[in-house]
């Protein structure tokens, strides 16, 4: 079984909002059975799933704890939505979860500091529990063409692990009302019709791209 991991450990990033659509996307372009663990006390991803329409393709609840994951029998694809403030423990308990964490980080000198001291934890935590994981990060909610839009996509194109090897950076994602109007609906933007958001799609496509390939797994 597939596992996806979307983790920053400050609040208000749209780990969600990342995990909801990497579950739509695996479910309504892929076809692949899909279960979403929403392990963030806000439940927004769970919120998401009871209202998703019959009529589309199915996405399951999961459940994650310290001591074991619970997936429906026949799961091809398990996405995790952490918790804020994710860390020690609760960080390493979850890390033994996944093969491959996606970190979202938004255009401010406040969140790209705290993605420096989260990513210098995570190294550590990897080094504790000798669990070998792939990490990339997505420039989330970014109103483009600012100078914060800019400085992000610079940072984390230089962005470089503790070890000095370079994180994998793979894509911005705008702030768009295609996510807010999919969400109230129990949608991905992938089951938006396309005239609307083949922009979105543009920005997505590096992100599923390496999802969907043997690079992103270890």
């Amino acid at each position: 079984m597939r596992s996806i991991l979307v983790l920053n450990p400050k609040g208000g990033c749209g780990k969600s909002t990342l995990a909801m659509n990497i579950a739509g996307w695996f479910a309504a372009e892929q076809g692949a059975r899909v279960a979403l663990a929403d392990c963030d006390p806000q439940g927004s991803s769970k919120d998401w799933l009871a209202i998703r329409p019959e009529h589309r393709p199915p996405i399951d609840s999961a459940t994650v704890t310290a001591n074991k994951t619970e997936t429906p029998r026949g799961t091809d694809v398990l996405v995790i939505d952490s918790p804020a403030a994710s860390h020690g423990a609760r960080l390493a308990n979850l890390m033994k979860q996944a093969q491959t964490v996606v970190i979202p980080v938004l255009p401010s000198a406040i969140d790209m500091r705290a993605a420096e001291h989260f990513l210098a934890e995570l190294i550590d935590i990897r080094k504790v529990t000798q669990k070998k994981v792939k990490l990339a990060t997505v420039a989330n909610r970014v109103r483009e063409d600012t100078l914060a839009a800019a400085s992000l996509d610079d940072y984390l194109d230089h962005l470089k692990l503790p070890n000095g090897t370079k994180l994998k950076y793979l894509t911005l994602l705008r702030a768009s009302q295609n996510y807010v109007h999919a969400a109230e609906q129990g949608l991905s933007i992938f089951e938006l019709p396309p005239s609307r958001t083949y922009y979105d799609m543009e920005q997505w496509e590096p992100l599923v791209k390496w999802l969907n390939s043997a690079r992103s797994v270890p």
